[in-house]
């Protein structure tokens, strides 16, 4: 039995890293909002590569445009949404995209976007493959949005 899993265990080990040097994209969601509107996605990136990458943008069909952006409250004390290029994302690390902060924005829908149904939103890096996910759209009271109706990002 146990020469068995000996000669099992070097395919284990190879297919468990090659499942660890990607980067994922998980725990995607977007805020429900009326088509001609605009909304904003949030996930967690995490790079399991071995090198740095950037996200460079980001697409889908259910949106006339899709930005990177992030909110942050300026000197004045002022929430501002600042577009943002590239969004670095090191090595062996993750980035988390969080109402408040860092967020996929999506102007100008082309359909609705209500609570329970799913967009597909395609993530562009600078060094890596495209990754494409099906994003839930969840109400903000799903995701603990009281005290948050009506802020967007």
């Amino acid at each position: 039995m146990n020469k068995i899993w000996v000669s099992f265990l070097p395919g284990i080990i190879l297919l468990s890293a090659c499942g660890n040097s990607e980067i994922i994209a998980r725990d995607s969601w977007i805020r429900a909002a009326p088509e001609d509107g605009n909304s904003a996605a949030y996930l967690i990136l995490q790079n399991n590569t071995g090198a740095d990458d950037e996200l460079v943008g980001a697409s889908s069909d259910s949106a006339q445009a899709v930005e990177l952006h992030e909110s942050k409250i300026g000197d004045d004390g002022v929430m501002q949404m600042i577009p943002r290029s590239t969004i670095l994302i090191r090595a062996g690390e993750e980035v988390e995209f969080e109402p408040g902060g860092l967020h996929v924005m999506f102007v100008g829908l082309k359909q609705n976007l209500d609570a329970g149904d799913e967009i597909t939103m395609t993530l562009h890096f600078k060094n890596g493959k495209d990754i494409s996910i099906n994003v839930p759209v969840k109400d903000t009271a799903e995701k603990g949005g009281a005290g948050m109706d009506g802020y967007m990002p």
